[in-house]
């Protein structure tokens, strides 16, 4: 009997995602949240999930599992945010073990959980940059599906929270984007850099092709010798 074949897909969209997200540290309070019912508990949970905290990932399957995250309305959007968080993880997990079948469970419940928070939150930044990237995760990299990301963009154009974690879906693809949208995954990855967050473009720019770095590298040399010599550390910091 052959064993299945792992599934031909983007493959550098949810590591990425697994490493800013912060999901494989020390565990992070998950006893209580995981048996709790209250909405408020899922609050607590996206705002330690964003401020980028750590926590075990063992305890997420029984999280995700708990009545309270299948019962939830679609309107709690603080909670789905938590959940669509919180679900990426398992994803990748299951796309690592060649659990084909999980890991297309999984995609088509983010894809559900983003479609469902929009129609009660359709200005939510996240929401639109998940299901931009479970287009490239397909391979789909075509003019429309970089619509959902020009709305991550014009619901949160200034938010480093979101920010950051869309200058590591987009910077990988910049050259296959449209303009506008090209414009702004290059200025956002420049500003981040500017305003004193080079950690996470450095590790973008490093797993772009050398086509992307070329151009990241004349939009960094336009930036003040302070911020330039801030990415340069990041860049020796992250290098293997």
């Amino acid at each position: 009997m052959t064993s299945r074949p792992r599934p031909r897909y983007r493959s550098f969209v949810l590591p990425v995602w697994v490493a800013v997200i912060g999901c494989a540290g020390a565990a992070w309070g998950m006893s209580h949240l995981a048996s709790s019912a209250a909405a408020d508990s899922f609050l607590n949970l996206e705002t330690h999930i964003l401020q980028f905290e750590t926590f075990s990932p063992n305890t997420m399957p029984d999280l995700m599992s708990e009545g309270a995250a299948q019962n939830l309305s679609a309107c709690e959007s603080h909670a789905q945010r938590a959940l669509l968080l919180l679900e990426i993880p398992l994803a990748d997990a299951a796309l690592r073990s060649g659990a084909v079948g999980d890991f297309d469970q999984r995609v088509q419940s983010l894809e559900r959980r983003a479609r469902e928070t929009l129609t009660c939150a359709p200005r939510d930044p996240l929401a639109w940059l998940i299901l931009f990237g479970l287009q490239v995760l397909h391979g789909r990299i075509e003019p429309g599906a970089f619509d959902l990301l020009a709305m991550s963009y014009e619901t949160s154009p200034n938010e480093a929270w979101v920010a950051l974690r869309r200058t590591i879906v987009a910077t990988p693809v910049v050259l296959s984007a449209p303009e506008p949208t090209r414009e702004k995954i290059l200025t956002e990855f420049v500003d981040l850099v500017g305003n004193g967050f080079p950690d996470i473009p450095a590790g973008a720019y490093l797993r772009a092709s050398p086509a992307v770095r070329a151009v990241l590298r004349s939009r960094i040399e336009q930036l003040d010798s302070r911020s330039r010599q801030s990415f340069s550390d990041a860049l020796r910091k992250l290098a293997p």
